[in-house]
């Protein structure tokens, strides 16, 4: 099977006077389609049919990546729009590919292969007819449009970041899973899933993290070029099996050992590789985050994400400082009870840094749509979606009317869980409405308990200007759930001591 690197060298005339960094990233890839549809539609040849499902491959798998730290619809739409061309062009490549495949087990003489070898000719020009179609609906204006916009999105996080490496780790997690299941049913799907698998970890690697990929390339190639022709040689068998090439018994167990034999090399020398202490999967893991930095980067990655969409970000983030003094200072008392195994402190974090994702929509009923938004939003490594859920439901009630039992947004939570939402909901509600001129005077909130009250001091509040209003009206909720009045006054900075003579 032709390599993807042997494809890359094909253009290498193209490219000559281009720079090293010019031939990577989105912006090139993204031309590199525009060029190898003009080159397949020639004939619809092995060689550029291969690199424009490669230069295909990589856009997606690149928007893949992006679109989780930046929620364009655009990305969606190039994806979709790429995976036509892309998806009219698989079965062309296998039938290809297995061409290549019968004249190396099978010869002229052998009338297994003639019977493969026309039934592939065949197919093959019904396959370049339907690649014809597809690269005709192709709309290229659409693309270039996006080859102009989406590679700036892409350039906002540097390479090397670390939400790359989360991005990695994820994207790891996922392969290693699917190399557990194919080592253990040794499977034709598991192989092909595990192969998918590992390419969608070697471009992230490949396009986001240039120092593990000059490490890693050659490993990441070998183990592209085995797994690739390991499910050569499974489609090889199965087409023909489904054509009933062979003439008899003997040769359909001839064609078998000849197949097998090849798919068992390739096999172990895959395990040899990715199986034991010394595999390639404890490296690269060892090199991606570890421990509570998980957690850590998949809040930078909810940060992002919410940054892009939130026109005011500032505000939410000192909404969150609020938000958190309110619960810190509430649960020393109890307020609200922490339920076992829940990080409700970071939930409501999550919440109110989310909580105006909404306003990217539309004002009025954003605290709807952020809902919507965040409910929608795959959780990051490190964020079990239970708890981005919870995160969402609390931003749903940072403003407009009270939650009232029976509301969609409520359904499916326990009596201990829906308690905890709507104290939180609460201290997002106040402490959103203490930065109502989005202007961040306040800055510090301390919370202390007399004699029943929930008396909250806020340095830079006074009750004459406008936003005190909108805080006697934002308290209710917690002093509701709370079953508490609850009092807000100024908080006055320390005096100086006065030096003495």
């Amino acid at each position: 099977m032709l390599s993807e690197d042997q494809g890359t060298l094909l253009h290498a005339a193209a490219t000559a006077g281009k720079k090293p960094e010019q031939q990577a990233g989105l912006a090139f890839w993204m031309q590199r389609v525009l060029e190898e549809c003009d080159r397949a539609s020639v004939d619809f040849a092995p060689d550029p049919v291969h690199d424009l499902r490669v230069a295909l491959r990589r856009c997606r798998s690149m928007a893949d990546g992006l679109m989780a730290i930046h929620p364009d619809p655009a990305w969606k739409e190039m994806k979709k729009a790429g995976k036509r061309v892309f998806s009219s062009l698989g079965e062309l490549r296998d039938v290809q590919v297995i061409e290549e495949w019968v004249g190396k087990l099978g010869d002229v003489s052998d009338p297994a292969a003639s019977v493969l070898l026309r039934y592939l000719a065949s197919r093959e020009v019904q396959l370049k007819a339907e690649a014809a179609q597809a690269l005709k609906a192709f709309d290229r204006k659409q693309w270039v449009r996006w080859s102009s916009h989406l590679p700036r999105r892409a350039a906002r996080v540097k390479q090397g970041n670390a939400i790359f490496k989360h991005l990695a780790l994820e994207r790891w997690v996922e392969a290693h899973e699917l190399h557990r299941r194919a080592l253990r049913n040794r499977s034709q799907v598991s192989f092909h899933r595990l192969r998918i698998g590992l390419k969608r970890f070697r471009y992230i690697v490949e396009n986001f993290l240039p120092q593990q990929h000059h490490a890693w390339r050659d490993d990441l190639k070998e183990l592209q070029d085995i797994l690739g022709e390991v499910h050569d040689l499974d489609v090889l068998w199965a087409t023909a099996l489904q054509i009933h090439a062979f003439p008899d018994a003997e040769a359909r167990a001839r064609w078998q050992a000849r197949v097998r034999e090849e798919r068992d090399r390739r096999i172990a020398k895959y395990r040899e590789k990715m199986v034991g202490k010394g595999s390639l999967w404890s490296g690269w893991r060892a090199e991606l985050p570890q421990g509570e930095e998980i957690k850590s980067v998949a809040l930078q990655r909810l940060m992002l994400w919410a940054s892009n969409l939130d026109p005011d970000f500032k505000h939410s983030n000192h909404v969150a400082r609020l938000a958190l003094q309110l619960y810190d200072g509430l649960a020393g008392n109890g307020v609200p009870p922490e339920p076992a195994g829940a990080d409700l402190r970071g939930i409501l974090r999550v919440a109110a840094l989310l909580h105006d994702v909404g306003r990217s929509k539309h004002e009025k009923g954003r605290h709807k749509a952020s809902y919507r938004l965040i409910r929608r939003l795959a959780s990051p490594l490190g964020w079990n979606k239970e708890s981005l859920r919870i995160a969402g439901i609390i931003a749903r009630y940072h403003r407009g009317a009270l939650p009232r039992p029976g509301q969609k947004a409520l359904r499916g939570l326990s009596p201990g869980q829906r308690q905890s939402v709507l104290q939180l909901a609460g201290m997002l509600r106040l402490a959103d409405a203490f930065d109502i001129p989005r202007d961040g005077r306040i800055q510090r909130l301390d919370v202390r308990h007399e004699n029943g009250f929930v008396v909250i001091g806020a340095r830079g509040y006074s009750p004459r200007d406008r936003r005190a209003e909108a805080i006697a009206g934002a308290r209710h909720l917690l002093e509701v759930v709370c079953r508490r009045p609850v009092i807000v006054q100024p908080l006055r900075p320390p005096r100086k001591p006065v030096a003495s003579n």
